[in-house]
């Protein structure tokens, strides 16, 4: 039996999506422990330019359940940007687990070539199915948890890589 994009997609998704849980709430425990507004850690940001941690865990929602749509030849669900507390974050990575896990592994029978389009500001990016995973779904989503993980380390929680890795 090959390796199929099913595999190579939704399992990893729900995995990272809950190291990103886990690490939110040493985040929310971090700062009660400390007295610090929470505010402070969801708005922190580690460069002017960049996304403060809330948007980074919500495009990381977005990367997920945009892929496991796109990927299961189903509608994107929208989410509203609206979180500003940890509680909010983790319903909205509860959300995305939920209807990550509901998408039928046949939905991906074929998906390594289906056709994918990106509209972007720039226009719109064609990829296949195996080429979108590989080249954009994955790194994208990656680089938003790992982000957000480097914004909560710099901001003084004590977390390591095996908070970001998880038990192997």
């Amino acid at each position: 039996m090959s390796f199929t994009i099913y595999q190579a997609s939704i399992p990893i998704f729900l995995r990272t999506l809950g190291q990103l849980s886990s690490i939110l709430a040493k985040a929310a425990a971090h700062a009660e422990a400390q007295h610090i507004d929470p505010s402070v850690l969801i708005d922190a940001r580690l460069a002017p330019d960049m996304y403060p941690l809330a948007r980074q865990v919500q495009v990381a929602s977005d990367a997920a359940k945009g892929a496991g749509a796109r990927l299961g030849g189903l509608e994107v669900p929208s989410f509203p940007d609206t979180e500003t507390t940890f509680p909010q974050l983790q319903d909205r990575i509860a959300k995305t687990v939920a209807f990550l896990r509901g998408i039928d592994a046949g939905a991906f029978d074929g998906a390594e070539e289906r056709s994918i389009v990106l509209k972007m500001p720039s226009g719109e990016i064609h990829l296949t199915g195996a080429s979108y995973l590989s080249a954009f779904a994955l790194p994208n989503f990656f680089f938003h948890v790992v982000t957000a993980y480097d914004i909560l380390r710099h901001q003084g929680l004590a977390i390591g890589k095996m908070d970001y890795l998880g038990g192997i």
